[in-house]
């Protein structure tokens, strides 16, 4: 059997656990068909989102951590498309290698689809492309593709809703997430990331827990409470990110000091002699996602976010002034 076909062979009933009744193809397809008609909404907008793992994809091939590869790539995207209040509804991935393992594709296909099943979204198809001469011998890269729905009055577009006054509640990352690895690996050698000095266990370890998925937090959220804006954090860190939702005529407060800063980012720093503008415009430094409201919510929103298992913080607030991001 071609390796090829030994893949699609493992994958398929992967793929075929996370569908529902709008999948109306299989692998077979030349493309992926999903329905729409049983979704009751009246002005339905499409919400799409492509996104890839980028260097940490470097780490998790020398230790051979091939499901995180899939469960970041999906947060990834998912994480994007839910800042503008959308449900995922399915998921394609693009998979390229210099020489295909079914084993190792199986492994990053089941981390995407143990995350698709965690937001009810369907992983109904993909690619998988094997290039040598382009990429080494066992070096893969991946990219997702996300589409979600939301009804258009319910769309969240902070340049729009944020107002003078509004705070910035921060929900915790799990770690590095999937941004900073360009400047981790120049930190740190091969002896650093087997060290078990770091919380009892390698560093690599800790390097490549998956970026968190925050659908089921915010879904619930939504259904409840007016958010006015939501920022995932990603590379450039919280300046960039939450830059990028302001309006024109707010400036955002950001109090660092406020900020339960995870135990990694001071390792990274002081292994690195990094500064702090360095950490802060690299790395998440441990928010990953931003929630912004009415200070007048602030109360029920903490209440129902730790009814949900969250640790919640105020971290900022809006002020009048030119669009920009201050830390202080």
């Amino acid at each position: 059997m071609k390796e090829s076909n030994r893949t699609i062979y493992k994958i398929s009933p992967i793929l075929e656990k996370t569908y529902n009744n709008n999948v109306l193809s299989t692998l077979d397809n030349f493309a992926a068909l999903y329905k729409m008609s049983s979704y009751e909404y009246k002005e339905p907008i499409l919400v799409s989102g492509v996104d890839g793992v980028g260097t940490k994809l470097r780490l998790a091939i020398n230790y051979q951590k091939y499901d995180v590869i899939g469960e970041d790539c999906f947060a990834m995207c998912a994480n994007d498309v839910l800042c503008h209040g959308a449900q995922p509804l399915f998921f394609l991935d693009y998979l390229a290698c210099g020489k295909l393992d079914s084993n190792i594709a199986e492994k990053i296909i089941q981390g995407i689809a143990t995350s698709c099943k965690k937001t009810n979204t369907c992983l109904i198809g993909g690619e998988i492309a094997e290039m040598p001469g382009i990429y080494k011998k066992k070096d893969y890269d991946i990219a997702g593709f996300c589409v979600g729905i939301v009804e258009k009055k319910k769309i969240i577009d902070g340049k729009k809703k944020i107002q003078e006054g509004d705070i910035l509640i921060g929900l915790p990352s799990s770690g590095v997430h999937s941004n900073g690895f360009s400047l981790i690996r120049k930190i740190f050698d091969t002896e650093d990331l087997l060290m078990k000095k770091f919380q009892k266990k390698p560093f690599y370890e800790t390097l490549l827990i998956p970026t968190r998925i925050y659908y089921s937090t915010i879904h619930l959220l939504l259904k409840e409470f007016l958010i006015h804006g939501l920022v995932h954090v990603t590379g450039g860190g919280i300046s960039d990110n939450l830059f990028r939702v302001l309006p024109e005529n707010l400036l955002a407060i950001v109090e660092k000091r406020k900020i339960p800063i995870l135990p990694i980012f001071n390792h990274i720093q002081e292994k690195g002699f990094l500064s702090d503008q360095e950490m802060w415009n690299t790395f998440n430094m441990g928010v990953g996602m931003i929630i912004i409201v009415s200070i007048k919510d602030k109360g029920p929103i903490f209440h129902k976010l730790r009814f949900l298992g969250e640790k919640p913080f105020v971290f900022g607030n809006m002020v009048k002034g030119d669009k920009r991001v201050f830390l202080k």
